[in-house]
């Protein structure tokens, strides 16, 4: 049968606050409610709540989604350059890729969370250095996934996170498949066309770069709002304790 829906659905499963059984409850939820898309964010302490509170590492969680689910796609939203190797992110990327037989997306973004870096012993640096390191990054990232043995299970798509107009949405037109992206639909729209503009420059076509975002979503005027933005891709949070409701109906909405 044809998928008639008018937009995909993923979910960013917060990782902290909570145990890891019950963030597991939580992915095996979203999965059976046929999401298109599961995500964690990478970080090392709760970005709210209690500041030293539970807190589950991204891509170890990763690892058993990718056993643990058949979504079509997984990933992290989105991984810090800051924090590894590119070239062990290449490594992990396919490890995981082959766990899931082929799901997952590779996210990827300059950071911003400075007690990870500090607390970690990351240089933290300036927006600018940070930004410079994903752009340096991102070729040796390619190259080493081309070397890996095996390599991907399948396409390995790479996500760029930010919506800076000057480095980010470039880096994003010459490197990515996909795009995520913060903000309200006219913000979003603004920064969708400067995306394209960056396409064009460089002679890409535009449609080659799924549009996503984080968003929030109360009503189905929102949902349209974001349709009319350009956006293919909603994903919604999904914090503890974990209520899905949301999630069934936009997951409805997505079919009407």
């Amino acid at each position: 049968m044809a998928d008639t829906r008018r937009f995909k659905v993923g979910v960013t499963i917060h990782p902290q606050q909570c145990t890891i059984q019950q963030l597991r409850d939580a992915w095996r939820r979203a999965d059976e409610l046929g999401v298109d898309s599961i995500w964690f964010w990478d970080h090392f302490f709760p970005l709210y709540g209690d500041p030293n509170g539970n807190q589950f590492e991204c891509w170890s969680v990763l690892a058993a989604v990718a056993l643990d689910t058949k979504a079509p796609q997984i990933g992290p939203m989105v991984t810090a350059i800051g924090y590894r190797n590119p070239d062990l992110i290449a490594y992990q990327a396919g490890t995981i890729d082959q766990l899931s037989g082929g799901r997952f997306v590779l996210g990827l973004g300059a950071g911003w969370f400075a007690r990870d870096y500090e607390e970690y012993g990351f240089p933290f640096g300036e927006a600018r250095d940070r930004l410079r390191t994903l752009k340096e990054a991102l070729p040796r990232i390619k190259e080493r996934i081309k070397k890996l043995k095996p390599g991907p299970a399948g396409p390995m798509p790479i996500l760029i996170g930010g919506g800076g107009e000057k480095v980010t949405l470039r880096l994003v037109a010459e490197h990515a498949q996909m795009w995520n992206a913060l903000g309200d639909p006219g913000e979003y729209a603004r920064k969708s066309r400067i995306l394209d503009e960056w396409c064009h420059r460089i002679g890409r076509d535009p449609k080659e770069i799924e549009r996503t975002a984080n968003v929030t979503v109360r009503t189905p005027r929102d949902i349209q709002d974001w349709l009319d933005a350009g956006l293919q891709h909603f994903v919604l949070r999904l914090a503890q304790p974990f209520d899905t409701k949301t999630l069934e109906r936009v997951l409805k909405e997505s079919r009407a």
